[in-house]
């Protein structure tokens, strides 16, 4: 076969450049790689002016990336290819709680509190109670499984992203917990937000119609000795993006019950078990 580029021939011909001394896994996804993209180029007779979009589109997107912001992140978020990255490495057996993506606003370092702590800080928003069992898939109570939470503020924003603004570790703690596996922290009831939207990834969304919106959700960080780390949410089961949300992070499983109380020490009580999948 010619080794000479052809729009026939296309795939065979990038692909017989591979050197012999590529390591097995490259070469499989490169091949794979240089096979869809330019079937892809193929299947919607790609125009050089369109091609040329797409470079500048990127080049844009590079340029809008800094320490605090990762476009090309937003990028595959928003199209989907985190989510399903995060569903193919993090298969779980029926009943085990399901994963979804970490987030551009977790932080390493949040304070340990103790169970029945208040995370919100800064004393706006509805009070909401968060409580639950961490458990095996057998039901039995885990010992030591360490909950690190975090939410965005009553008007959806985290702390990182106005640190002039919020208290230090605002909407966030860490949680272990005792013999009979149980949590129990206060903190408030999310709302929904935008991702950030003022680059090439917000454009895009504009032009295919779609909102930025995410729907509100708590994220947990749950990790135990013996058990597989769970990276969830639990969403807020009226949000109006649920079934919309821009990053495609919802799962039906995860959608919490958030019960408003006629009386007691918080408005609202979001009662959800983990149930962690062992190592092995």
């Amino acid at each position: 076969m010619s080794r000479y580029f052809t729009e026939e021939g296309s795939v065979e011909a990038v692909n017989s450049r591979m050197g012999k001394d590529v390591t097995p896994r490259l070469a499989a996804v490169m091949a794979s790689l240089v096979s869809h993209l330019h079937a892809f180029a193929k299947a919607v007779h790609l125009t050089q002016e369109e091609w040329e979009y797409g470079i500048e589109f990127l080049t844009r997107a590079g340029q809008k990336c800094s320490d605090e912001r990762q476009e090309f992140i937003l990028l595959s978020d928003t199209l989907g290819l985190s989510m399903l990255v995060d569903a193919i490495n993090n298969r779980r057996p029926m009943g085990a709680t399901e994963n979804t993506v970490l987030g551009p606003f977790y932080v390493r370092g949040a304070p340990v509190r103790q169970m029945g702590d208040t995370i919100c800080l800064d004393g706006k928003g509805e009070s909401c109670r968060f409580e639950g069992t961490v458990i095996d898939l057998h039901g039995t109570p885990i010992e030591g499984a360490r909950l690190d939470v975090w939410s965005d503020n009553a008007e959806g924003f985290y702390d990182v992203q106005q640190p002039e603004i919020q208290p230090k570790w605002n909407n966030r703690g860490v949680f272990v917990t005792g013999p009979d596996g149980r949590y129990d922290f206060v903190g408030i009831k999310p709302v929904s937000y935008p991702i950030p939207y003022d680059g090439p990834v917000g454009q895009m969304l504009g032009h295919l119609g779609r909102h930025p919106y995410r729907p509100a959700h708590m994220h947990y960080l749950v990790t135990a000795p013996g058990f597989q780390k769970l990276v969830t949410h639990t969403f807020v089961g009226d949000d109006p993006y649920l079934e919309s949300d821009t990053v495609f992070g919802v799962k039906k499983s995860l959608v919490a019950p958030f019960e408003k109380l006629p009386q007691g020490s918080t408005l609202w009580r979001s009662p959800f078990d983990f149930l962690l999948t062992p190592t092995s």
